[in-house]
């Protein structure tokens, strides 16, 4: 029976990483630990619980969904460290945004893109957010795509590449759309 703080404890590496994500698996009791280390674990714990998570949450999207609040929540806190916000917005790519929180999630990564402190990591993973939820809110399309005009000539590769993507995706959403 692995201990998941002893083992954020004992090393920080892909390897642990998918030990720990092997052993919550899809254990709902086994996820609520590392989500509890997560949000009140020590500053270093916290950090090295936030790689598994995104992981975990990759493989099992349903097992996030009675924490979206609290993760919104810990997301907005100004004291945490920047692998907790990349690891946060990088799960919130691969699950289905319950709609109560969606204006949430798009004002949060609209924030990230905009502001020039965010990490690319950070804003590449806003953009895919942004675009995801653009099926549901079209309106946003305009928006998203101005800022990534604004920001491209001084964005790094890594954030023009997901920005071409995510210009693709929104423009093939609209051609789908009037085509209905």
């Amino acid at each position: 029976m692995m201990d998941i703080l002893e083992s954020l404890k004992q090393e920080h590496s892909k390897k642990q990483t998918d030990r720990i994500v092997a052993f919550v698996g899809a254990d709902k009791k086994r996820f609520a630990r590392l989500i509890e280390l997560f949000f009140k674990g020590e500053y270093r714990v916290t950090q090295r619980a936030a790689w598994p998570l995104s992981y975990c949450v990759r493989a099992h999207p349903e097992l996030i969904e009675p924490y979206f609040k609290p993760l919104l929540d810990n997301l907005a806190r100004k004291d945490i460290h920047v692998a907790v916000i990349r690891n946060t917005v990088r799960l919130l790519q691969d699950v289905a945004i319950p709609k109560k929180h969606q204006g949430r999630v798009m004002s949060t990564c609209f924030d990230f893109l905009q502001s020039p402190e965010t990490p690319i990591a950070v804003k590449a993973f806003s953009l895919t957010v942004l675009s995801n939820l653009s099926k549901e809110h079209p309106d946003i399309r305009g928006e998203l795509k101005l800022i990534i005009e604004e920001q491209w000539e001084r964005s790094a590769p890594a954030f023009r590449a997901r920005a071409k993507r995510v210009l693709r995706q929104m423009e093939k959403a609209a051609a789908e759309g009037r085509l209905r």
